[in-house]
């Protein structure tokens, strides 16, 4: 196995360590205190600021500049999160969509 393989190895082993954790909370209070240990003020800004536009997206009420104005978020960022919410095949923000708020 080349070193390559090896780092991208480790680095899915290290994530599924992770995940596997998350899965364990059961509280808001307590995800928040993960996201604090976990994050800088500033990446959990950046992940809330991704989870608002995913919401926003999923209604599909707003256009991209319309969400950019509201929100003040990138259309970079905006156009990122819709390809991950629509095309992408990990499937993160419906599985979350869907269970925070099933659509009809």
């Amino acid at each position: 196995m080349s070193p390559k393989q090896t780092l991208l190895n480790a680095r899915a082993a290290l994530a599924d360590e992770l995940a596997e954790a998350l899965v364990h909370l059961k509280e808001k209070g307590d995800a928040r205190a993960l996201l604090a240990d976990l994050c800088t003020p500033a990446e959990i800004h950046t992940l809330a600021e991704r989870w608002h536009v995913a919401k926003l997206l999923d209604a599909g009420e707003l256009t991209y500049r319309e969400i950019h104005q509201a929100t003040g978020v990138s259309t970079t960022t905006i156009v990122r999160v819709a390809r991950f919410l629509r095309q992408e095949n990990n499937g993160g923000y419906r599985l979350l969509l869907d269970s925070v708020a099933p659509r009809r």
